[in-house]
């Protein structure tokens, strides 16, 4: 990336209903428990319970350490607050901070594999909250406080480090001073400036300010060069007004009274007050190359655009996501949990912390994989003024920061159980990430960086409305719901939609288009040859909104096209495809994408090819193994049959043989074989012990079926069954960038295939 400030882009929104929906659609909230071990008969529920569970009662009543080990407890996290300071709404008690909290152990969950439970405690009192929490230990293997208000959070964290065993680390706190110091490490390099004799101001004297100067401090950061402000101006040595033994800890020696006389000359300031706290004459003020941590949320102290009007030479981080060098949490407390319940540590110590700021500012100056630099399509991003912080959806993250953590506890002597071999932990650590919610990230990610035009082909929908408007908020480019403008409105209005004014949403009565004429001119030099005639193709164009759309992206005046909502698939298909041709030299197939416990599989074909022979098969393999690419994963391909290797021997498996022998003589840069059964296929271990011979390294990510049915039999049963994710099928080897939804899909089922049509997953 360039070191010129970026335009801002469109900020992500959504509507009170949408979040509210989102909440309480399906089974509500965001959490329930699962099993981890089989309840199918009664010998798993005698292990499970009475008498089997016995046995792990006693063991632990001689060695409690084996609680980690017998029980969840090792891999569990409680998420605890009071609701007094919830995200930047206030003090609106425990009961409200529940979606917030639910949310946290989300997070836990989908970026460290960390489980997690939310605990709300309803008091204020800070000596009843720790008395709570502190009998709590033995179910969890850490604590994580959230929303308590200061001064309180500072008392309630320092007595339960105290008094509990297992590591208690206030988010609000730690979080935001662990990233934002990774940061300012890397801010500090491009400048030039030493750690020891940089002068920074801190503006914000509340948990997050105040962890801030600690930890800088213990970092190496001169204690005359720091200087904390709060609402009343900075806070020095011998001020009275407004002062607690937490901002006199950090009063310094100066005759800076208020923040612009702090700031004056001052080489990096950190933001964790409010909107608009910094002036233009504040930043003006600052030494050259100034570092600017506005971290404010939602709204940072100064903007980037500001901050560029203003000077040209500054390095700017917020806390949002839609400028570069978001300071995020999310890069610092899931890994540094899982690191810390990996080694079984007591606490997270200051050491710890250090070292999950420096290696995430070491991550930062790599080189970025492919997988980060997908979503910035055509703009690998580097390491300089604008990527100074990695980014949430950095695969890397899993493996790096955890291990330094790890690394530090054992250093230091809070680990109970030190990894013997590291190399090996971060094999483990790889394996954990869920790779799924990393995929649509980064798309939705490179969709907001070059937006696009979708077409919404049923538009009168409601479900298909309320997708359109989330497309256009999440900031994914423009929406056009192709229907009657007074019937969409009308939809809109029962269900509490509000659809006046809105930017870049489009409505397009297919009847009454400007582009009619051209449309079915179009479509009528396709099929004059098939038996329709001019007045044919203009009653498709006017009544049918799949051939309206279809020719909307086939002409270049929209770029995708999503429907399939109140149309049966092969129907949809074969409207589209009387529009849009096959891309020259591939073929057309259905790809679906089966999301399952941390591991994704894309099985092919699962739409149009009922009994494919081997050549088929062939070019199905092609396919699917560029949609994976595209996806962000090496392709490694097994064609599956019910025989392995000519084990049993049938006739049907010749034909898979044979697609292999055709891929053999492509000589095709992806690793495939066959033809195997599903679970030799998908088991490393069972592949390597039995057919040592096999090509793949690894287990198989894209499942070739020998026929439709098997295809989609499976991957349906999957989702109904297995507890998978199943998106699709995807439309792969078109020309134009077309997406079919099942019928009846949701709203967000619509939204995620309408921006894997923006991304062009289908090649």
């Amino acid at each position: 990336m360039t070191d010129k400030p970026v335009p801002r882009r469109t900020r992500p929104t959504f509507t009170d209903q949408e979040a509210l929906q989102f909440h309480s659609q399906g089974r509500p909230g965001k959490l329930e428990v699962v099993p981890t071990k089989p309840m199918a008969t009664q010998r798993d529920l005698s292990l499970a319970y009475s008498p089997g569970v016995a046995v792990p009662v006693k063991a632990i009543a001689e060695n409690p350490t084996c609680a980690f080990d017998y029980t969840a407890r090792g891999n569990m996290v409680a998420v605890i607050s009071n609701g007094t300071a919830i995200l930047g709404l206030g003090n609106l008690g425990a009961l409200a901070s529940k979606p917030v909290m639910e949310g946290k152990a989300v997070l836990f969950k989908r970026f460290a594999d960390v489980d997690s439970i939310d605990l709300e405690v309803d008091t204020e009192d800070a000596d009843a909250f720790i008395n709570c929490v502190r009998y709590l230990g033995p179910s969890f293997g850490g604590i994580n406080l959230e929303d308590i208000k200061a001064p309180e959070c500072f008392i309630i964290e320092e007595r339960l480090r105290e008094l509990m065993d297992i590591p208690v680390f206030h988010d609000d706190q730690h979080g935001t001073a662990i990233i934002a110091a990774a940061g300012l490490i890397n801010a500090l390099h491009l400048t030039g400036r030493d750690v020891k004799s940089t002068r920074l101001v801190v503006n914000g004297a509340g948990a997050a300010g105040i962890a801030c100067v600690e930890l800088l401090k213990a970092m190496g950061f001169a204690p005359d060069k720091v200087i904390l402000c709060d609402t009343k101006g900075a806070i020095y040595q011998g001020r009275t007004e407004g002062m607690n033994q937490w901002k006199s800890a950090h009063a310094a020696k100066t005759d800076a009274r208020s923040l612009a006389d702090a700031m004056a000359g001052a080489d990096a300031v950190f933001g964790l007050s409010a909107k608009g706290a910094f002036t233009p004459e504040m930043i003006a003020s600052m030494a050259p190359k100034p570092i600017i941590f506005a971290m404010a949320n939602p709204d940072p102290e100064i903007t980037p655009e500001e901050v560029a009007a203003i000077r040209d030479d500054a390095i700017v981080a917020t806390g949002r996501s839609d400028y570069p060098n978001q300071v995020n949490n999310v890069l610092g407390f899931p890994y540094i949990f899982r690191g810390a319940l990996d080694v079984l540590a007591t606490t997270i110590n200051m050491e710890m912390k250090i070292a999950a700021a420096q290696a995430l500012a070491e991550l930062a100056r790599e080189d970025v994989p492919d997988e980060v630099a997908a979503a910035y399509q055509g703009s690998r991003p580097r390491f300089g003024r604008e990527y100074i912080i990695p980014v949430p959806f950095d695969p890397r993250l899993i493996h790096t920061v955890p291990a330094a953590v790890a690394r530090a506890a054992m250093d230091t002597g809070v680990a109970r159980r030190p990894i013997v071999d590291m190399r090996a932990y971060k094999t483990q650590l790889s394996a954990r990430r869920d790779p799924v919610a990393g995929t649509l990230a980064r798309i939705f990610e490179r969709v907001r960086r070059f937006p696009k035009r979708v077409v919404f082909a049923e538009g009168e929908e409601e479900q298909v409305i309320r997708a359109a408007l989330a497309f256009v908020n999440q900031g994914l480019g423009t929406a056009i719901l192709v229907g009657r403008e007074e019937r969409i409105h009308e939809t809109a209005r029962a269900a509490g939609i509000d659809l006046e004014g809105r930017e870049n949403l489009e409505i397009h009565n297919a009847r009454l288009s400007q582009r009619n004429g051209a449309y079915a001119r179009f479509l009528y030099d396709r099929l004059q040859r098939q038996g329709f005639l001019l007045r044919d193709c203009q009653r498709l164009i006017n009544q049918d909104r799949n051939h309206f759309g279809a020719s909307m992206v086939a002409l270049g005046d929209a770029d995708a096209l999503i429907t399939g909502v109140t149309r049966n698939y092969s129907i949809a298909l074969s409207d589209v495809r009387r529009v849009i041709d096959a891309k020259p030299g591939h073929r057309v197939i259905g790809v679906s994408v089966c999301l399952a416990r941390g591991r994704t599989v894309l099985v092919a074909d699962t739409a149009i090819h009922e009994m494919p022979d081997a050549q088929e098969l062939s070019e199905i393999a092609i396919e699917a193994a560029g949609v994976a690419r595209r996806l962000g994963y090496e392709p490694r391909v097994a064609l599956l049959s019910f025989s392995t290797f000519g084990h049993p021997q049938a006739e049907r498996a010749e034909k898979i043989q044979e697609a292999v022998r055709i891929l053999d003589r492509a000589r095709v840069d992806f690793e495939y074989d066959g033809e195997m059964s599903a679970d030799v296929a998908l088991n490393r271990d069972l592949m390597a012990a039995q057919y040592p011979f096999c090509r793949l390294t690894g287990a198989a990510n894209v499942l070739v079926m020998p026929a439709f049915h098997s295809a989609s039999i499976s991957t349906r049963m999957l989702q109904e069954l297995g507890g998978s994710t199943v998106i699709g099928p995807l439309i792969v080897g078109l020309d134009k960038p077309v997406q079919i939804v099942p019928l009846g899909a949701t709203d967000n089922d619509i939204v995620n295939m309408a921006a894997l049509a923006a991304f062009n997953v289908g090649g």
